[in-house]
């Protein structure tokens, strides 16, 4: 029998380029094994300071226009007063403001209840950092 709370963590490798990666096959194989095919939640949770998670359409150009959107709204500029790391690294803290570190979803009979064409993604315009965590965890009934 499956417990009501278990937890997991994904290491993901984003490369050295701003990406959005599409974790829905993960959080489904995670579900598999998690749910016992019970009724619950899944809350995805990215601990890094200049991540977040995002449920957006992918492979129709969303996932590219996601990232021109947060360019023209958060520059690669020298303004931020964070300025370590890469030129403008400061506006990668503050994405978390904008595309928040976690999402927390409905699964239903052990299945992610997604719409149509929705994913769950990780967005990280980091490239200073290719290395991320991300934490899957199921509550359920």
């Amino acid at each position: 029998m499956s417990h009501a709370f278990t937890t997991s963590v994904l290491n993901v490798t984003t490369g050295a380029t701003e990406t959005v990666a599409d974790l829905t096959r993960d959080c489904e194989e995670f579900l598999t094994r998690a749910s016992g095919g019970r009724d619950g939640l899944l809350n995805i949770f990215v601990p890094h300071a200049t991540a977040g998670i995002a449920i957006l359409e992918t492979g129709s150009g969303s996932d590219d226009d996601l990232l021109a959107t947060l360019h023209a709204l958060l520059p690669a500029e020298n303004r931020y007063q964070h300025r370590h790391g890469s030129p403008g690294h400061g506006r990668d803290h503050v994405l978390p403001a904008f595309v928040a570190p976690h999402a927390t979803l409905p699964v239903i009979g052990g299945r992610l209840e997604l719409g149509t064409w929705q994913s769950v993604c990780l967005v990280d315009t980091n490239v200073d950092n290719a290395n991320r965590q991300v934490r899957l965890s199921f509550l359920g009934q």
